[in-house]
């Protein structure tokens, strides 16, 4: 017996026995959510902007390169830059546009750019974060309307806000709500209803999970926990499967070591992640992109800087395999984009 609509929770989730379909719960009735088959020239594409390399000099880049994901190889110049060299920074993407919003320079910035996946060449500032200075260690995820930013480390502090802007447009951005727990450099991913933040430092290594429902508006809540508590780590999800790869953990007693773990999540169920496998090449600060099919993860740091390209079909368990190499970035600490990621079906 199903319950009465006052008894469902807003943004709950169901299969839909007679049509086979999720749907989700919008307060007064149950919407089926939507998938999408891209026809896009090339197939889908995965960008990585932005970030720190260790070759030559450490620099900050504002370099844009592109892979095909449904290929291997290695990635290519997508032929423009990010309107400044920064790190730090969220990426996140429609079927139309990329984006990359706030990061470090090394200050704290608020500017976000997009670029149009179909073309190379050209890059257009969209406009500012709601922060006059902006935050680090970001997480960016969205559905095919609504681009969010989780925030991050912001001076003198951290900071637990959630903002959202519509990617179609330009020059909004909009407070969401707030995160359930404050801390930086986590990881984050989502289907067309949900999205899910993982992982974070503050002042330990957090394993916890917490979600919000895209299309309305409001604080985040508790989904479970991560296997292990860590941070800096690449997310990326299908509309059903949610996976966090690699990342970070410290403490007062032991130096920082990367990690090699997946993890994995049901996203329109709640609960604890289990081992997926692991990445082909332990390292934090890497930043992944998906299809409907595939998770690929990119750059980071070993410790050293790292210009590895792996991946793993969402259908399967285990190690990743490699896909290339990026052409530009030798590190981490950059966004990436798709536009055939879980959030658009």
């Amino acid at each position: 017996m199903s319950l009465p609509p006052s008894e469902i929770p807003l943004g709950a989730m169901r299969l839909n026995s007679d049509s086979q379909k999720l749907e989700y719960w919008n307060g007064s009735a149950w919407m089926q959510i939507q998938t999408f088959s891209p026809t896009l020239d090339g197939g889908v594409r995965g960008i990585w902007s932005g970030g720190n390399a260790v070759t030559p000099s450490n620099v900050i880049h504002a370099d844009i390169e592109y892979i095909t994901i449904s290929t291997q190889g290695n990635s290519t110049d997508f032929g423009s830059n990010i309107s400044e060299g920064k790190r730090r920074c969220s990426g996140f993407g429609s079927r139309v546009r990329g984006f990359c919003a706030a990061g470090r320079t090394p200050t704290n910035r608020s500017t976000i750019d997009f670029v149009t996946f179909s073309s190379t060449g050209t890059t257009t500032a969209w406009g500012d974060n709601t922060s006059a200075t902006g935050t680090a260690d970001n997480s960016g995820f969205a559905n095919s309307t609504r681009g969010m930013t989780k925030a991050g480390y912001q001076s003198p502090g951290i900071t637990g806000t959630l903002d959202y802007l519509t990617m179609s447009s330009t020059g909004g951005v909009h407070d969401f709500g707030d995160l359930a727990a404050h801390g930086d450099a986590g990881g984050a991913c989502a289907n067309p209803t949900r999205g899910i933040i993982a992982g974070a430092y503050n002042p330990a290594n957090d394993d916890t999970m917490s979600f919000v429902t895209i299309p309305t508006l409001g604080d985040a809540k508790d989904f479970g926990n991560l296997s292990i508590g860590r941070y800096s780590f690449g997310s990326c999800a299908n509309s059903v499967r949610g996976i966090f790869g690699g990342g970070a953990r410290r403490s007062p007693a032991t130096p920082e070591s990367s990690m090699t773990i997946m993890d994995s999540i049901t996203i329109p169920t709640l609960g604890n992640a289990f081992e997926f496998g692991d990445l082909s090449v332990g390292r934090s600060t890497s930043s992944a992109v998906s299809s409907k099919t595939r998770g690929v993860w990119g750059g980071g740091y070993e410790p050293s800087g790292s210009d590895v390209i792996d991946y793993v079909e969402f259908a399967t368990q285990g190690t990743a395999v490699d896909f290339g190499n990026l052409s530009v970035r030798i590190g981490g600490k950059g966004s990436a984009a798709s536009n055939g990621h879980g959030g658009l079906g």
